[in-house]
């Protein structure tokens, strides 16, 4: 069984703060083209999508230079105890499958803090994120792609990006906006499929390989 772990792109859908807003209108119909066709405007980083470090990084390395091989395979999901709005989460309060975060990790480590069920509102720009040391000790785990279920790793609306730092300052890949992650197991195999863009990040399909 497959679980899909993204959200769908709509007309006017949440974009972080300050990102191009998207538009999805009609361009050419049926009745007068003999054709269906939306024209599409949106950023790079719409919907679940993932992060290049070019994002942050001068110089780093684009979407041209990332494998699906990076964004596939065997995965852990990490839960986030307590989340409240707005408030940080550090390795203590992740666990896996009830249990403390493992001393080695898979390349791929995803975080459910809940928030999911927030996107599109108000509440959702008030969501837990990561601490910076939390993001370092992952990535001496073994992580190197990192997704999440909000609308960053760090806090929205501040004014550093410590977690992108740690990541992305790796030569790693972040992922956010991922959903669907409720009653999934601890490990999992996932698929993430970035939009062939060359740039700086890309819309993705999350997968979930769910073998139900």
């Amino acid at each position: 069984m497959l679980r899909d772990l993204s959200h769908p792109i709509r007309d006017g859908m949440m974009v972080y703060p300050g990102d191009p807003s998207v538009s999805v209108r009609p361009a050419l119909s049926l009745e007068t083209d003999g054709v269906e066709v939306a024209h599409i405007d949106m950023g790079s980083h719409t919907g679940t999508h993932v992060d290049a470090p070019a994002h942050t990084v001068t110089g780093g390395r684009t979407m041209a230079s990332v494998s699906l091989d990076e964004l596939v395979g065997e995965g852990v999901v990490l839960r986030v105890s307590g989340a409240s709005p707005g408030s940080a989460y550090g390795l203590g309060e992740l666990t896996l499958d009830g249990g403390a975060v493992p001393d080695e990790l898979p390349r791929i480590v995803i975080v459910d803090t809940g928030w999911a069920q927030w996107f599109g509102s108000e509440r959702a720009l008030r969501h837990p994120f990561m601490s910076a040391p939390a993001a370092k000790e992952l990535w001496a785990r073994g992580m190197r792609v990192l997704a999440v279920d909000t609308l960053s790793p760090d806090e929205t609306g501040g004014s550093a990006f410590p977690v992108h730092e740690v990541v992305l300052g790796g030569d790693g890949l972040i992922v956010e906006n991922v959903r669907g992650l409720e009653g999934l197991p601890g490990r999992v195999e996932v698929g993430f499929f970035p939009l062939r863009l060359e740039g700086d990040g890309a819309p993705v399909r999350g997968v979930a390989f769910t073998g139900d």
